[in-house]
């Protein structure tokens, strides 16, 4: 990708990190309490190149996360967890994710392991580029902890229907790179 990218990324993240700092230590301190927890969360996820790295978000609920597929009426998500989850607040810690250079403001989301790691073919195009907070996926499955709330069968749902799909676009994500997109993207996000 483009230095123009590198450079908006790092510029960008600072800027929030400073604006955000009071409201992101207040979120931390609010998880902490409802989940008696550190309040950041850290996660194994795959990145650039296939490689692991260390993911941060806002906890948002008690316990240990052990499934791959989280739905909106897990009953281990927390009042405040909901509420970050709904506004996209508990990934906000990801800008320290564009710092250490894991991740970029736009790009394919991060799986963890057993999903992006075990792509194989052309659909290893996604593992060129850097993971991101958003996406063309990330856009169209807005919902997804909903969509997969009102399925019987959530996994299924999201590796047979869901994964594939986001494949697709994550794809042509990369395919079709540009600078000017990937304003587009985050414009849609946030409007």
């Amino acid at each position: 990708m483009k230095i123009s990218k590198i450079i908006f990324d790092y510029l960008l993240a600072i800027i929030l990190l400073i604006a955000l700092f009071i409201p992101l230590f207040i979120c931390w301190v609010v998880a902490s309490i409802q989940t008696g927890q550190n309040g950041i969360f850290v996660q194994k996820r795959i990145g650039q190149f296939g490689h692991p790295f260390l993911i941060y978000k806002i906890r948002t609920m008690r316990g240990n996360y052990n499934n791959p597929v989280t739905t909106e009426n897990s009953h281990d998500i927390t009042n405040s967890g909901k509420f970050f989850i709904q506004y996209k607040i508990d990934e906000l810690p990801q800008l320290f994710n564009i710092l250490n250079g894991t991740m970029s403001f736009v790009g394919p989301r991060p799986d963890v392991p057993g999903y992006a790691d075990l792509l194989e073919g052309e659909d290893r195009i996604i593992l060129t580029v850097k993971p991101g907070i958003t996406g063309p996926a990330q856009i169209k499955y807005r919902n997804e902890n909903k969509i997969l709330s009102e399925s019987n069968h959530p996994k299924k749902l999201n590796d047979e229907v869901l994964w594939p799909d986001k494949v697709c676009i994550n794809k042509e994500y990369v395919k079709n790179w540009s600078f000017f997109k990937d304003i587009q993207i985050l414009y849609k996000t946030f409007f």
